[in-house]
């Protein structure tokens, strides 16, 4: 793709993705298209075996904008970074289509592992505000990684992935259009199991409350025989 031809879609896929964007002028102050114009032709340096200035132009970006995209990731189209001040995209990091991350998330490897050390997210998947994806798993296709979640192992495609350490919480046949990804409105486990473990407790103390009411009432006949 062209020049002009990733400058106007890069335009094109902030406006359609952030409400606050009025013009297309607005889109050139955007840490995400600063940072992604930045990351194309540091990536092209990288592959053409210039790793120093293609760091050099990497870490003008992360100066400029708080987003850190090693030059040597791989992305493919339609990456939104929405605000994005802390979000680290490691080496070996593959990003598939329509892929939408909120600020402080990290793409990054244990520290344990050589190659093929970064995680490789799918197409039309969200990761959520803090969000830490750690080693060289797949995110599977359509799914979301809940805010503050730490994702240590592979996803299933269709998935929702929340807590520490991640685990899916809901996962089912249906692809999740763009439109409806949504890190507010995620499964909340912990409080889940809270309301049921409270709803065990109220039946519990019905029964004890029923039962020495029975056996009141058993007493209470014996003493009037």
């Amino acid at each position: 793709m062209g020049f002009f031809k990733r400058f106007k879609e890069e335009i094109k896929i902030i406006r359609e993705r952030d409400p606050a964007i009025h013009s297309n002028m607005e889109v050139l102050l955007y840490p995400s298209f600063r940072v992604m114009m930045h990351y194309r032709l540091a990536h092209k340096l990288y592959k053409s075996g210039h790793y120093f200035w293609a760091r050099w132009v990497s870490q003008r970006a992360v100066r400029k904008t708080g987003i850190e995209i090693h030059p040597g990731a791989t992305i493919g189209n339609g990456l939104f970074i929405d605000h994005g001040m802390g979000v680290i995209i490691g080496e070996t990091t593959e990003i598939g289509d329509n892929v939408t991350l909120y600020q402080g998330v990290t793409l990054g490897g244990t520290g344990k592992e050589t190659g093929k050390r970064h995680p490789t997210i799918g197409n039309n998947v969200m990761i959520s505000a803090g969000a830490k994806v750690l080693g060289s798993f797949k995110i599977g296709d359509n799914s979301k990684i809940g805010a503050g979640s730490v994702v240590l192992e592979e996803v299933p495609p269709n998935s929702t992935v929340v807590g520490v350490p991640g685990r899916v919480v809901k996962r089912d046949d249906v692809s999740l259009p763009q439109e409806s990804l949504d890190q507010v409105h995620l499964p909340d486990p912990v409080m889940e199991r809270l309301d049921y473990l409270e709803k065990r407790n109220n039946l519990l103390s019905e029964r004890v409350h029923q039962l020495e009411n029975d056996m009141r009432n058993t007493v209470n006949e014996r003493k009037e025989m």
